[in-house]
């Protein structure tokens, strides 16, 4: 097996599958300012936004969901989620993924969207540990030479995580991700990462090979380490910590536009004309890759992101709100920064 985590430094940094965000644009601006390279910045692993295997074991479907397994060879490795409750439609997806060249190939069981339930799918394999065995082990099957791993959580409705963890890792899956909270829970209580200690803890006990991946609130890589002393974790995923700072994982980059600098007045205006300068950036590369197939109104959750923290941000981001193209995002920012100093 080609296993593309056997490679990974320790401990490692993933950018987490986040829908509507970690699109082919965004993650192509991640990589951009993360270019240093490993060890100097980046994601030690992206993944893509999460796909329907059910839907891409149709033409039509992956005629349209083609586009959310775009990806750029500077996003290596690169790992692709996919969701179902139907062995046989994990195992053909996972099949396509391996012929598109990915990395791995990654099955969300703990998503909490509704409509992702009803479908047996993402948080509510938890409740059905036979099926979560099936869908790994018709994985692994469809994925041939690539790595399969696996996005959970700690339980539906309860803390499961000493029945779950164990369930899981008898399927031997090259990596595990623990987001430390209930379906239940969302993201309304903070991380539990005692959990993602005791899944360290679990894994060990079964002398499984299996990398544990803790995730849930990380806001920087300082954070990251230090969850990793506290855990024993393999590696940590962040997820929303990207949102207007595709600099993440550049340490260089992420301290200059970091609260500190941003508290100094002498490089508050070059960090907000840079930050803009992203936002436009980010804007046009959402249109160019994604105008023809997705909503304008995505990049709007990325302004709210972007513009905060400065003088006139309020302002700025309700304009923004009312942009139609990339087009009008630019003139609104070149207009913002003729009339602004701070």
């Amino acid at each position: 097996m080609k296993n593309f985590w056997n490679t990974l430094p320790k401990p490692f940094f993933a950018l987490a599958p986040l829908a509507d965000v970690t699109d082919c644009a965004f993650r192509e601006l991640v990589a951009k300012y993360s270019k240093h390279g490993r060890g100097g910045g980046g994601p030690d692993v992206f993944w893509t936004e999460f796909v329907s295997a059910d839907g891409l074991c149709s033409p039509a479907g992956r005629k349209k969901l083609l586009i959310d397994l775009a990806y750029t060879e500077a996003e290596r490795p690169i790992v692709a989620q996919i969701f179902s409750s139907k062995p046989d439609n994990i195992k053909e997806a996972a099949k396509f993924i391996a012929e598109l060249g990915f990395d791995g190939v990654d099955i969300n069981m703990g998503c909490p969207d509704r409509s992702i339930e009803k479908q047996g799918a993402g948080a509510a394999l938890m409740k059905d540990f036979k099926l979560a065995q099936e869908i790994i082990y018709a994985a692994k099957v469809g994925a041939g030479n690539i790595p399969v791993s696996i996005k959970t959580r700690i339980g539906y409705n309860k803390d499961i995580l000493d029945e779950w963890i164990p369930t899981l890792l008898l399927t031997k899956p090259a990596a595990i991700t623990v987001h430390a909270r209930t379906r239940k829970e969302m993201s309304k209580v903070p991380a539990r990462w005692e959990a993602v200690a005791r899944a360290v803890k679990l894994r060990d006990e079964a002398e499984s090979e299996t990398l544990i991946i803790g995730n849930g609130d990380v806001k920087d890589l300082t954070e990251a380490r230090a969850r990793v002393e506290e855990t024993g974790a393999d590696g940590i995923m962040l997820g929303r910590a990207i949102f207007g700072n595709p600099w993440l994982f550049a340490p260089v980059l992420s301290f200059q536009h970091s609260q500190e600098c941003w508290n100094d007045k002498k490089t508050r205006v070059t960090r907000v004309r840079e930050l803009l300068k992203v936002l436009a950036e980010h804007t046009r590369l959402f249109e160019k890759k994604l105008g023809k197939v997705k909503n304008f109104s995505i990049m709007k959750k990325h302004y709210k992101a972007y513009v905060n923290g400065f003088d006139g941000a309020k302002e700025l981001r309700m304009e923004l709100m009312e942009a139609k193209n990339a087009g009008d995002a630019e003139n609104i920012v070149k207009e913002f920064l003729k009339h602004r100093q701070t």
